[in-house]
């Protein structure tokens, strides 16, 4: 796991063909606006977030972000500790994200 910042992550995932972008937040705190691409994951409900994971290729990059970068970097580390190659953790989250968000249905 590598914690990054916002500028670090834009500037990695634009010149990286193999990410996903996960999000670990509750499916309310999607609703309010998600970064382009994720893909929601709640870590707040363990089981259902180790089947999801696991299922996941563990030869991704992984871009992890949560509200404020808590619950994404415990994320990480257990995607780290089964196996998952590289996996970066948004500092700050989405409390300190200025980028785009979008709205999900």
């Amino acid at each position: 796991m590598k914690n990054i910042t916002q500028t670090e992550w834009n500037e990695l995932i634009s010149a990286d063909d193999n990410n996903v972008i996960l999000d670990v937040r509750t499916p309310s705190e999607w609703s309010e606006g998600v970064i382009e691409n994720a893909v929601l994951i709640n870590i707040m409900e363990p089981q259902a977030f180790m089947e999801s994971i696991e299922k996941l290729d563990k030869s991704k990059n992984y871009y992890i972000y949560c509200r404020s970068g808590g619950r994404s970097g415990q994320a990480c580390q257990v995607m780290d500790s089964i196996g998952f190659g590289i996996t970066y953790n948004l500092m700050g989250g989405m409390m300190e994200w200025t980028g785009e968000t979008y709205q999900v249905n």
